[in-house]
């Protein structure tokens, strides 16, 4: 795989070691045990696969590319291009600027850009429309347009579904960038649908077998579905694509059930004329970051702490499965740890900041769960986890732990 050209000041002496570690002792990716740090008092363990993904460190490097080429020129984002606060205001402090918010409102008016001016095109992609309205001022919109490769592969499938005469179904949040550049594409191949999770799968399957009626269907689904879907003749084939940061699992769930709705229609004989095998759409990063979740939540750990944007989909989502288990706590940064007795963090459910007391248990030896989403660099991380060391005495010193990790070559201690 590719490796990309990424700032120094995103990488770590701490986390980074840990990966290459690793890439040495597991170099198919098949073990997804976590790695674990004793410094004595305190024990993190690190999960198999976090951080920068494919997809990132290219939209990472496209950008501080595109400031050291046009250092003469005006420099937009059309908005955040990846939901980490680190690198949005890094950039912002050279000079780049906002035309948009995440959720689609104007920042700068696209009607003050002129034809020399930069736009750079955030990694989750964007609709066509807002394309076509950025080349209509002469913008070069393809030059810097970092949309993630895997995002840009659920498009093609979109396009093939429509070519097929499927009716696509989206899994993904009808508000996320990501979702509205998909919607975009595949409403011009063909009708479609997004829905959010497995209850609102529920209930398009209630529609599809005929026991809710097409008024209760467009209540539910008010907004989400293209003008070109007529639910009562749409509906006979279908098949599933997703935004790529969703929960694999779900998504498959999702998958798997409107593939036994249309077997209970239309018979098992006749299933592959009503519905596509679209499994191939789940990112492997988003993949491989739930799946090393699980791998951590095996471990009999104290707390989990999951770094990350607050409006970042993927990390929310690390951040659910640790809650099933443990007290988790949500943070951006290391400034987030007021002190051991202290955290302030956030609740992605509620959209809300919370401030709690005495996180961290008083034990002899405390075991503390590190991860973070694809958006996080392992910079950050490494700033937790040093925090989280200074309110520990007689720790044992970062060489020695790493030394040790090294010496044995294994990522099970």
């Amino acid at each position: 795989m590719k490796n990309f050209n990424i700032p120094e000041f995103y990488k770590s002496p701490i986390i980074s070691k840990v990966k290459e570690l690793r890439k040495v002792s597991d170099p198919r990716k098949k073990d997804f045990r976590p790695t674990i740090l004793d410094f004595g008092p305190v024990r993190f363990f690190i999960a198999r696969h976090f951080g920068f993904c494919y997809g990132v460190e290219h939209a990472i490097e496209t950008a501080y590319k595109a400031i050291e080429e046009n250092q003469d020129k005006r420099i937009f984002l059309l908005s955040q291009m990846i939901h980490n606060p680190e690198v949005n205001n890094d950039l912002l402090k050279r000079g780049v600027k906002f035309l948009m918010d995440t959720s689609g409102n104007q920042i700068i008016p696209f009607t003050e850009l002129r034809s020399d001016d930069v736009v750079i095109i955030p990694a989750f992609g964007t609709t066509l429309k807002i394309e076509e309205e950025l080349k209509s001022f002469g913008i070069e919109v393809r030059k810097y347009d970092t949309t993630c490769p895997f995002v840009e592969r659920v498009w093609k499938k979109s396009e093939k579904l429509g070519e097929d005469k499927y009716t696509i179904i989206i899994h993904g949040k009808s508000n996320h960038e990501e979702t509205k550049a998909t919607f975009s594409r595949s409403e011009k191949s063909a009708p479609s649908i997004v829905l959010k999770d497995i209850n609102e799968a529920r209930t398009l399957g209630a529609y599809i077998l005929g026991k809710i009626s097409t008024d209760e269907f467009r209540k539910v689904f008010n907004g989400k579905f293209s003008q070109n879907l007529d639910p009562e003749t749409d509906l006979s084939r279908i098949g599933v694509i997703n935004q790529t940061t969703m929960l694999a699992t779900e998504t498959q769930e999702i998958a798997e059930y409107f593939k036994n709705i249309m077997m209970d229609k239309y018979g098992e004989a006749n299933l592959k004329d009503h519905f596509a095998d679209t499994r191939d759409t789940l990112c492997y990063a988003t993949n491989e970051n739930q799946e090393a979740t699980y791998g951590l939540l095996k471990e009999d750990a104290d707390v989990a702490i999951v770094v990350g944007g607050y409006n970042s989909s993927n990390t929310s989502h690390i951040v659910e499965l640790c809650e099933e288990r443990l007290p988790t706590y949500f943070i951006s940064s290391a400034n987030e740890i007021v002190s051991k007795h202290k955290i302030n963090h956030y609740d992605y459910l509620n959209h809300e900041h919370l401030h709690s007391e005495k996180f961290i248990p008083e034990k002899p030896q405390v075991d503390i769960i590190l991860t973070s989403g694809a958006s996080c660099p392992d910079s950050v991380v490494d700033d937790v986890l040093r925090k989280i060391l200074s309110f520990f005495p007689a720790v044992r010193t970062m060489d020695e732990v790493l030394q040790e990790l090294e010496s044995k070559n294994t990522t099970v201690l």
